[in-house]
């Protein structure tokens, strides 16, 4: 029997490789996508994943990660890890330093979402899951080239969760407000949030019963002040 397919697109060591290795011993089949894919030779030699080079912010690019998503077998779960981001003063960003954070980070959620909602409603199930941020609802000083493609990708879920919800496929949106703890390295005091227990809720809403969707939810650690 042919296993579900779980895209992670923008994937690295961190929450990523944790949804990776939880994905996996759930018996799915794995679809890495990073513009650097040599990065993730470990993860996939762990995982048996497939790593597909990708950039996120060019449609041509995300169409080729689907197709060979395609070939693996058929989607159930795309998660958006990408993100784009540059910081300091607005009198002195940089102009394209902030076009290319709003291209991944908010234009990148779109073409993912977009190629993941085309064959989840083929198929007639599944869910799309975008990773925000504390940026995505809170704008700080100096923020500004990450809090718009962080605002702009949460409008886009909310967008897409009240368009497909009604067909069947679960839309969710997740405030990561906090720190991730490195990868490897434990944080007895709980300050930061450990990926491993990230991806577990991840995989619980995408296994949530459609009377009782989550279309956001906010992860913090107990430090964090709402």
């Amino acid at each position: 029997m042919t296993s579900d397919i779980a895209v992670i697109a923008g994937a690295g060591p961190g929450l990523s490789a944790s949804l990776a290795r939880l994905l996996t011993k759930e018996g799915f089949r794995v679809v890495l996508a990073a513009r650097n894919v040599a990065k993730l030779r470990p993860l996939v030699d762990e995982t048996g994943a497939l790593a597909v080079e990708t950039d996120v912010a060019d449609a041509a690019s995300v169409a080729n990660l689907f197709d060979a998503a395609d070939k693996a077998g058929p989607l159930a779960l795309v998660v958006f890890n990408a993100s784009g981001r540059t910081r300091g003063p607005i009198a002195e960003l940089d102009p394209e330093a902030v076009r290319h954070a709003l291209l991944v980070g908010a234009y990148g959620g779109f073409l993912v979402g977009q190629q993941a909602a085309r064959r989840l409603l083929s198929r007639g199930s599944g869910s799309i899951l975008f990773t925000g941020a504390t940026a995505s609802v809170k704008g700080f000083s100096g923020s500004a080239g990450f809090a718009m493609p962080k605002f702009g990708l949460r409008g886009l879920a909310q967008s897409m969760a009240r368009e497909l919800a009604p067909k069947n496929i679960h839309v969710a949106h997740f405030i990561i407000d906090g720190a991730i703890a490195p990868p490897g390295q434990s944080d007895e005091t709980d300050r930061r949030l450990s990926p491993d227990a990230i991806a577990e809720a991840y995989l619980t809403v995408h296994r949530q019963h459609r009377s009782a969707w989550t279309s956001e939810l906010e992860l913090r650690p107990w430090v964090e002040n709402f």
